[in-house]
């Protein structure tokens, strides 16, 4: 099989190519198009990696026939490239022009929904379509789907994910992903389901303190603007069970959530929207991105081990049998030597491991999220095969 992942030598595009050429893999890959803007990037990682399957190609998304040849003849095409961007419906159009199946990692929302409004045309044309396949979204909303599994009837379902790092201080403030998302998800409002409805939240609102183990301890969780509530309480399976709450909140490390508000309270929170300095029209992002990576270059020595502790959980309540029922689903993924060399191994893995299940079944034809693709199951064994913890639990309230 032929897998083209277009912003491949990106850090969670690489990532997947890692998984790809592991001994996990499923499928039989005969090639994997490294598709990205920086040749230096995708020689290091080929030369890395070594391994023959790897093919560079230079991508230019604004190119239309640079983007058809990237995509065109393979099996599957992997869109890894920022979503913000904006190339999303771009590169979605090109897949579906080349009669190619689609995945991306995320639309944060906005183009979540404008991709799964193109459900009938793929039908139409025996095409398949997954949006946000990484992390969350992705193994959130599969864990959505193993508890909405668990009740005959769905009063509400709330998804929290919660990272903390451990060991000594950093005096580096290192984004866990892309700058701009951080960003968009401290300073955008968001939309969360509540009373049968999608209504708009204000940013860093629906505050929820909840106590976990360590290492993450209490965690003051907030709503955050994301895929998953627009998608999980309309999937086929869950809307009949007259589920009314769905929300899906946020919990960053402690210090590094409080250095992500400050920036909010000082204006970053526009950060697409320019300012003026010396006569010239500047984004603030623009400036900040390439303030922090100079930081992260400039002080590389100061910078200490941390391991990262995620965990992924989602809580369901409603009936069963007729009687009051909880369910509830947690992913943990905590260090291990397996993700050496992985920027942000759950979402690389997940993705992969989307991908690859997409391509061993049958295709389903249509635009559809995870949580209306994916039997739990089949997701859940694959990713513990990558050591990630997978635990159920289900208790009635009466």
């Amino acid at each position: 099989m032929i897998i083209t992942i277009l912003g491949g030598a990106g850090f969670m595009g690489a990532g997947i190519v890692r998984d790809m050429i592991s001994d996990r893999a499923i499928i039989n890959i005969t090639t994997i198009r490294i598709c990205d803007t920086s040749p230096p990037r995708m020689e290091a990682l080929v030369n890395e990696l070594g391994d023959p399957r790897l093919d560079l190609v230079d991508l230019d998304v604004t190119n239309p026939a640079k983007l058809a040849a990237a995509i065109t003849g393979a099996d599957i095409c992997v869109n890894c490239v920022p979503t913000l961007a904006g190339h999303q419906m771009v590169i979605f159009e090109a897949a579906f022009e080349a009669r190619v199946p689609y995945v991306d990692l995320g639309g944060l929302g906005t183009y979540t929904v404008k991709q799964i409004a193109e459900n009938e045309r793929f039908k139409a044309a025996g095409m398949t379509a997954i949006t946000g396949i990484g992390a969350d979204p992705g193994l959130s909303n599969v864990i959505c789907r193993a508890v909405a599994d668990e009740l005959d009837a769905i009063e509400k379902i709330n998804l929290y994910w919660a990272a903390e790092l451990v060991g000594p201080e950093n005096p580096v403030l290192v984004p866990p992903y892309s700058v701009s998302t951080v960003l968009a998800e401290y300073a955008h409002p968001s939309t969360q389901f509540l009373d049968g409805r999608h209504v708009s939240c204000a940013p860093m609102t629906g505050v929820e303190v909840i106590d976990l183990p360590e290492p993450w301890g209490r965690c003051e969780f907030m709503y955050s603007p994301h895929s998953e509530q627009l998608t999980v309480p309309l999937a086929e399976g869950i809307a009949e069970k007259g589920i009314q709450e769905f929300t899906w909140k946020l919990h960053l490390p402690h210090r590094e959530h409080e250095a992500w508000v400050g920036l909010v309270k000082a204006g970053f929170g526009d950060f697409n929207e320019p300012v003026e300095i010396g006569g010239a029209a500047v984004k603030p992002l623009d400036v900040l991105a390439k303030v922090i990576q100079r930081n992260i270059e400039k002080n590389a020595d100061k910078i200490p081990a941390q391991d990262s502790h995620e965990i992924h959980f989602a809580i369901g309540r409603g009936k069963k049998n007729g009687r009051p029922a909880m369910a509830r689903c947690d992913v943990i993924v905590t260090p291990d030597p397996m993700y050496d060399g992985y920027v942000d191994a759950c979402t690389s893995m997940c993705a992969s491991i989307a991908v690859q299940l997409l391509l061993k079944h049958p295709r389903k034809p249509g635009v559809y999220a995870p949580e209306g693709y994916f039997e739990a199951a089949d997701f859940f064994a694959e990713a513990e095969k990558r050591k990630f913890k997978v635990t159920k639990s289900f208790e009635y309230l009466d």
